[in-house]
């Protein structure tokens, strides 16, 4: 994979492109296939050993077991209320497998910078880890929330970034209009990487077609 992107970079130089609009990041869940594991099996996938370590004495069985997948709880926000009007609270929807984590250009929707982890891992976790591109001249960087931490805005300070990750709203209240608002403003820019999940799950049928992401 790093291969390709890499000739894909070059071409993209080759014809005269440019990042230069800012950077949009997010991250999306890409089902597994549901493992079924006794208790010490479970026990022994979390202490990291390895399918081969775990069925020693079953090759056949190790090569079909996915030890590097993780459950994960989706959490879907409920609609933020109109003033005067009951907190309605948030739903959870559970899911295994792996997460795609992607940095667009803002302009082209085109992938610039990309990373896979289990779906346990934390996405604002991620953004130390590679996901701002360096050639895009512009600073701003859009994310939901989940991005939002006191570690990504000094990471962003560092790299000379600025940040336009949604604020979160106050836990069990309704979320001010000023916050509202802006949220709004960004999500405008940032719903565009939107697209590029659908292109991906919806017209390339983006599944793990492999054991483990290797």
């Amino acid at each position: 994979m790093e291969k390709l992107f890499k000739l894909f970079d070059r071409h993209l130089r080759e014809g005269g492109y440019l990042a230069k609009s800012g950077k949009i990041l997010d991250a999306s869940l890409i089902p597994a296939l549901r493992q079924h594991l006794s208790e010490d099996e479970k026990a022994a996938i979390k202490e990291g050993q390895t399918a081969d370590e775990i069925w020693p004495d079953e090759p056949r069985k190790a090569a079909q077991k996915d030890t590097q997948a993780h459950w994960t709880v989706k959490t879907s926000r409920s609609v933020p209320p109109n003033e005067g009007e009951k907190v309605k609270p948030d739903f959870t929807i559970p899911g295994f497998g792996y997460k795609n984590h992607i940095g667009i250009d803002r302009e082209n929707g085109l992938i610039r910078t990309w990373l896979v982890t289990d779906a346990a891992a934390h996405d604002g976790a991620r953004l130390r880890e590679g996901l701002i591109d360096q050639d895009n001249t512009a600073s701003d960087v859009w994310a939901d929330s989940a991005f939002r931490s006191a570690a990504n805005e000094a990471f962003f300070e560092t790299m000379g970034k600025r940040s336009q990750i949604h604020r979160r709203k106050p836990k069990g209240k309704v979320i001010p209009q000023n916050m509202a608002r802006t949220n709004g403003r960004k999500s405008k820019i940032r719903s565009k990487v939107e697209h590029v999940f659908a292109h991906q799950k919806q017209r390339m049928g983006m599944v793990i077609r492999t054991i483990g992401k290797e």
